[in-house]
C-alpha cells in the first residue's frame, strides 16, 4: 500500500483536516500520479457537507492534474514523467454499449467515481484529489495539453466536459446562436468555448456588473434576465441555450427564447426539482434536455480543443491548508470564477 497525505472531512458537515491515509499499489494497467493542482468543485461542496455519512472520511476532489510518478506493468500510454489530468470517472464495466462507444458516463453498471465511490476490484472506498497522490486505471487518465496554465485546466475536468458535450451535441458553431445562464465556474468555460467554436454567443447574467467581464470572454451580447423588456425582445432568438445554474429559477423565459425547434439544455443542479408550463415546450417545438460530465472518448476532445484554442477556467488558486476558507467562500459564490487547491507544496 502506499501512503498518502490528504484532506478530508470526518463527517457530514464537519471541517476538513490533513488525514494520513492509504492507497493500493498500482495495478498492471494503473498510474500513480502526484497531484499537483486540484480544481474545488460545488460537487465537493455539496458532498463534504450534506454527503452520505457511510462515505466518510472523505477525500473530495475530481478535478485532478498531476505528474505521473509509477506505472503498472502494463501500461502503455504513459511514462513515469508525463503530465496528465484525471476526471470525475475512474472506472466503468468497459463492456456495455455506451463504455464501447467511450461514453463511460452513461455505464450501463455505473461508474465508479474518483470519491466516494466503490472500487470495482477490491470494493474499497475511492478517496479524491485533495491529496498528495492518486492511483488510476490508465484508461481514465489523459495527457495534459501542452501549453497551457495546469491550475486552469483542472477545472477542465468537470465544468469544462459538463459544458462541451452539449455544446458539440447540439451544434454549437458558425451560423447558430448560443446563450448562456448564469457566468459562474460552468458558465464562464461554457462562454468560452461557444466562441471558439464559432458560435454567436449571448450571456445571460442577472448582474449588470458582469457585462464587461462577459465581453472579455467571448460574449457577442449580454442580456440582463432580471429586465422583463429585454428578455421578451428575446423571443425565437436562441438555436441553443446552456443553463448553468444550480439556484432554482423560472425556465419559461428561456424556452420563449429558443427558436423553433431550440433546445434549452440544463447543466446547473438546483437543490429543488424544477417545474414548468407543458405549453412552453408545445409552442414553438421546443427542446428541453440535460447533460452531465462524458466519457473518455469526449473528455479527450474537450481537452484538444482547449490545447487548440487557448482555453482554460479563470482560477484563484487555494493553498491545501487554506481549503475550508475556500469551500465557505464558494458556499457564498465568492469565486471568479474557479478555486484550485495547489497540492505540490503539500508533497514537497
Amino acid at each position: 500500500m502506499r501512503k498518502v497525505s490528504g484532506w478530508a472531512a470526518h463527517a457530514p458537515g464537519a471541517a476538513v483536516v490533513p488525514w494520513d491515509f492509504e492507497r493500493r499499489e498500482p495495478r498492471d494497467t494503473d498510474m500513480a500520479v502526484r497531484v499537483r493542482y486540484c480544481g474545488v468543485c460545488a460537487s465537493d461542496l455539496s458532498a463534504i457537507r450534506h454527503g452520505d455519512p457511510a462515505a466518510f472520511p472523505l477525500v473530495a476532489g475530481h478535478e485532478i492534474v498531476g505528474e505521473v510518478s509509477a506505472v503498472g506493468d502494463a501500461v502503455t500510454r504513459f511514462s513515469v514523467g508525463d503530465q496528465v489530468a484525471v476526471g470525475n470517472i475512474v472506472d466503468s464495466c468497459r463492456t456495455c454499449p455506451a463504455c464501447r462507444a467511450g461514453r463511460e458516463n452513461w455505464c450501463h453498471e455505473g461508474v465508479t467515481l474518483t470519491y466516494g465511490g466503490v472500487d470495482r476490484v477490491d470494493g474499497s472506498r475511492t478517496q479524491g484529489g485533495y491529496s498528495t497522490e492518486y492511483v488510476v486505471d490508465e484508461h481514465f487518465a489523459y495527457p495534459l495539453p501542452s501549453g497551457l496554465d495546469p491550475a486552469g485546466v483542472a477545472p477542465l475536468m468537470c465544468a469544462g466536459v459538463t459544458t462541451y458535450v452539449p455544446l458539440r451535441r447540439w451544434g454549437a458553431g458558425p451560423g447558430r446562436t448560443v446563450g448562456i445562464v448564469g457566468m459562474g465556474g460552468l458558465g464562464h468555460i461554457a462562454l468560452r468555448l461557444a466562441h471558439a467554436m464559432g458560435a454567436e454567443v449571448v450571456q445571460f447574467t442577472t448582474s449588470p456588473d458582469k457585462a464587461a467581464e462577459a465581453r472579455r470572454l467571448g460574449a457577442d451580447d449580454v442580456v440582463l434576465s432580471r429586465d422583463e423588456q429585454r428578455m421578451a425582445a428575446q423571443t425565437g432568438r436562441f438555436d441553443l441555450i446552456l443553463d448553468t445554474v444550480g439556484a432554482p429559477h423560472a425556465l419559461e423565459p428561456y424556452l420563449s427564447a429558443l427558436a423553433i425547434d431550440g433546445t434549452l439544455c440544463l447543466v446547473g443542479i438546483p437543490e429543488q426539482d424544477l417545474r414548468l408550463s407543458a405549453l412552453s415546450l408545445i409552442v414553438g417545438a421546443k427542446n428541453l434536455a440535460g447533460a452531465g460530465s462524458g466519457g473518455t472518448a469526449e473528455t479527450q476532445e474537450m481537452l484538444d480543443f482547449c490545447g487548440t484554442h487557448g482555453i482554460t477556467a479563470e482560477t484563484e488558486i487555494v493553498p491545501a491548508h487554506e481549503v475550508n476558507t475556500g469551500l465557505d467562500r464558494l458556499a457564498r459564490n465568492d469565486v471568479r470564477y474557479r478555486f484550485v487547491l495547489d497540492l505540490a507544496r503539500c508533497a514537497a
